[in-house]
């Protein structure tokens, strides 16, 4: 007989409440047998398992090549010089994670999570990569002139990403372009450093202050061009010159009608934000010519729109522009730069297709060759001068350089156990149940005997709901409801109409470290950084800590619902965010005033780790997040101990607020060792 139908009703024991141990019989399988796991999420694991198996399921060798693989040991490697990378330089995620919160009395650097590891090699791999893909692209097709790429700071701000890009890109005259006065101040005095030749592009709506302060870096030798992206800018930039004295380079921000229909589309075509129009660049030329300043007008800047997905719109878009280049040639101003904006694209899913905002349909290559060919094959059927090509390709720069490494602390059971302090046998308490409802139950039982799983769905669902109404209404006690809930959970689970997906707590602000999830659905690997060696048998969403119904990642790349995970047994279990080295920095808020990670900057280097950790930040503490919103700490903590002492709280109460001011707001699983001699002695213990 099927393990339900096993259940006597008895009578109950005088009493309100039952002293059922909350053991229900032994479930069996129903007639038909239970449905199998979804494939690839078991709680069996079969001996075959392997890394490759997991590299599969999370599509790694996909969205992760070349930077990112599955070693011997299971954990997630960085490969920091991608495809060329030996096996003795790879570096293991979980030994950077061991190294950064070891205490430092175990030689670690104490640090608490979540934490971001920098990877400065990657970057370098990125921006050499991308600028050979051009040099190819430029030497096969017998291109006229160069690729003189800049870097957009609005991608990533962080002082070393900027300084690295610099450095890195110094051979190539790599530069940067800026979108506001702090962002201008800032490339400014990073190009200082940087090749003379590294264009330093200003773009953004701008004031005088603006201009002058571009001007100003243009009288120091920096290559710098004013883009205008507004036809009444020409105005300021002409009075502004003059005042000065410094003779500016101009450039023109067209607004081409080619765009692409996805999300990142809708800053191009004619009723896109930012740039010119047709007319307005032959009001601005015609100007320029007057006032005998139409030298001053060298570059072509256009936006089709990030995440460009194909090489098909990438080249009609490119073709417009270069039609507008040779115009402007043709007008006699002394056109020799053609600034693609950005766009090219990096494949968050790994399906490698123009499908969704997610991916994209070509590589760096393919990218180069297209923007080439197009720019080429314009001004050749014009006669004009090949021009230089620069493009702002921050994404595809800065969003493998980085990762984001959090803790899952805790997960919420399938179907909770039953408390031993609910009642003592659920037999006993169908007497006490209204006839209706006891009639739900015997039918239930009925149903179950004879093997009809519809039924048995049918009569619990409506053996829950009632008793429910009857618990709103005073009728049932809450022992009452948790029993009828546990056995309308075991009728769920034999029948396999049970929710399989369990919730991940995790140590983590959602809107702090991953806004654009929250903010316009952008989907980023999230990938467990060690167990790969084991098959995962669990499917989970991620739940953080923020006080917010939206700080959850329920929805994962490849159009999944729920992510394969493992069971939490104990230790730690450390997920990973991957690709997010762009915008997410800048962007993340203080909800809840939770602020950003720890930082590690990670090197490859020779030794035993194959790694070097050559900067350590500690995350923002709560007074650093409190400063962020005009609160002053100190005056709070002079506060609160004047509170303790008028309370006669003990020494104690004020030391241990005021460590905790500065504490990082996340979750700590366990003291440091130094951590706690401290709060003893503080305690005076």
């Amino acid at each position: 007989m099927p393990a339900l139908a096993c259940v006597d009703a008895a009578a109950p024991p005088p009493g309100y409440v039952f002293a059922w141990d909350g053991a229900l019989p032994a479930p069996g399988a129903f007639p038909g047998g239970t449905p199998t796991t979804a494939v690839g999420v078991t709680a069996d694991r079969p001996s075959n398992w392997s890394t490759d198996l997991s590299a599969s399921l999370y599509r790694i060798d996909g969205w992760g090549a070349p930077y990112f693989c599955v070693n011997s040991d299971g954990d997630i490697a960085v490969r920091p010089h991608g495809a060329a990378t030996l096996a003795r330089q790879e570096i293991d995620l979980m030994k950077v994670v061991k190294k950064a919160t070891d205490p430092k009395s175990a030689g670690g650097l104490g640090l608490r999570l979540p934490l971001l590891v920098r990877l400065p090699d990657v970057l370098k791999h990125r921006l050499e990569s991308l600028q050979h893909a051009f040099d190819f692209a430029i030497r096969s097709n017998g291109y006229g002139s160069r690729y003189q790429g800049v870097y957009p700071v609005k991608c990533n701000q962080d002082r070393y990403i900027v300084e690295d890009v610099v450095e890195f890109g110094a051979p190539f005259r790599f530069g940067l372009e800026a979108g506001s006065k702090a962002e201008l101040l800032l490339a400014m005095s990073c190009l200082t450093r940087g090749s003379p030749d590294a264009f330093l592009i200003c773009n953004g709506y701008k004031d005088e202050e603006y201009i002058a302060l571009a001007l100003f870096a243009r009288s120091m030798d920096l290559n710098t061009v004013i883009v205008l992206e507004q036809e009444e800018e020409l105005d300021t930039v002409v009075d502004t010159s003059q005042r000065l004295g410094v003779r500016p380079v101009i450039g023109l921000r067209a607004k081409i009608r080619t765009r692409h229909s996805g999300h990142f589309g809708s800053t191009s075509g004619e009723k896109g934000k930012f740039g010119l129009t047709t007319a307005q660049i032959l009001s601005v030329a015609r100007k320029l010519q007057r006032l005998d300043m139409l030298d001053c007008l060298q570059l072509l800047h256009f936006h089709i729109g990030s995440q460009i997905p194909t090489t098909s719109l990438l080249s009609d878009g490119v073709g417009e522009a270069a039609q507008i280049y040779c115009e402007l040639a043709r007008l006699g101003a002394a056109m020799r730069v053609i600034d693609i904006g950005g766009g090219l694209g990096i494949d968050y899913d790994g399906s490698h297709s123009d499908a969704s905002d997610m991916s994209v349909g070509y590589g760096l290559d393919e990218y180069a060759g297209a923007v080439v060919r197009a720019v080429m094959f314009t001004c050749d059927r014009k006669l004009v001068r090949h021009p230089i090509i620069c493009s702002e390709s921050g994404r595809a720069l800065v969003s493998h350089q980085s990762v984001l490494i959090f803790e899952a602390v805790s997960s919420n059971a399938t179907r909770a156990a039953p408390s031993s302090s609910v009642c003592p046998n659920p037999a006993l308490f169908i007497n006490e149940l209204a006839d209706d409802a006891r009639s739900d139950y015997n039918n239930l039982m009925a149903a179950a005997y004879r093997g009809e799983d519809e039924t048995c769905a049918v009569y619990a669902n409506q053996l829950k709901q009632r008793c429910i109404d009857y618990f709103k209404d005073g009728v049932l006690s809450l022992e009452h409801l948790a029993a009828v809930d546990g056995i309308c959970d075991l009728v769920a689970e034999e029948l396999g109409v049970a929710d399989p997906v369990r919730t991940y707590h995790i140590n983590l602000s959602l809107f702090a470290s991953m806004p654009d999830f929250w903010a316009i659905g952008q989907l980023f690997p999230v990938v467990p950084i060690h167990h790969l060696d084991q098959q995962p048998g669990v499917k989970g969403i991620l739940s953080d800590l923020t006080c917010d119904s939206d700080g959850k990642v329920d929805r994962f790349i490849g159009g999944q619902s729920s992510l394969p995970l493992h069971e939490i047994k104990g230790g730690a279990y450390y997920l990973g965010m991957f690709l997010g080295g762009a915008y997410q920095e800048a962007l993340g808020g203080l909800h809840n005033l939770f602020g950003g990670p720890s930082v590690v900057r990670v090197a490859q280097s020779d030794g035993p780790h194959c790694f070097a950790v050559t900067l350590a930040v500690p995350g923002p503490s709560c007074a650093d997040a409190l400063r962020a919103m005009r609160h002053e700490p100190e005056a709070m903590i002079a506060a609160l101990g004047h509170r303790a002492e008028e309370c006669a709280a003990g020494d104690a109460v004020p030391c241990a607020i005021a460590r905790a001011f500065d504490c990082m707001p996340y979750l700590v699983r366990g003291a440091e060792e130094e951590e706690r001699e401290s709060m003893m002695r503080c305690l005076g213990l």
